[in-house]
This record gives C-alpha cells, structure tokens and sequence, in this order.
C-alpha cells in the first residue's frame, strides 16, 4: 500500500519556474523571446515535431503543457515580481 512519502510533491520546482521566466529561445522566427511568452501555436507545433533535446526541450515541454492547459495566469505574479523585486514591507 502506498503512502504519502511515496507519493511525489505536486509542488512546483522554484529553479524551473524561474528559468521560463528568465530563459529565452536560443534560435528560430522566436529567437530571444522567453520561453514562456513563446506562442501557443509555435509550441504545439514543436510538441508535434517533437522538442530538442536537453533542458530546452524539457522546459519547452513545461511551457506546452502551461499554454494548452489555460495556466498562463499563474505566471503573472511570479512575472511581476521578476520585474518589480520582493514585495516590499508597507511599514
């Protein structure tokens, strides 16, 4: 019978989270856009064709499955505070 230690955290991993912020695509019409702002069509596209190798493809894989399950929402506090920083104490 399993238990909760055998089952895996649905949290999710801070370091990736911040490399779809931060990471942009290394080649393509996409050249040096993040990846996460990359079009939904132009991931499902490479979904079918199939991602490159390595972490590119792993965090491409990651943004597919953000854009065509409607989750982009998520990002947005996460991509304000890579702007803006912290929030800040209002004392």
């Amino acid at each position: 019978m399993k238990t909760l230690n055998d089952i895996p955290s649905l949290q999710p991993d801070p370091l990736v989270l911040k490399k779809l912020l931060t990471k942009r695509m290394p080649f393509g019409k996409y050249k040096n856009c993040l990846l996460i702002d990359l079009p939904e069509p132009y991931v499902v596209w490479f979904a079918g064709q199939g991602f490159p190798s390595g972490e590119l493809g792993e965090l491409m894989s990651i943004v597919h499955e953000v854009k065509v399950n409607g989750l982009e929402p998520l990002f947005a506090p996460l991509r304000e505070r890579a702007i803006n920083g912290p929030p800040k104490n209002k004392d």
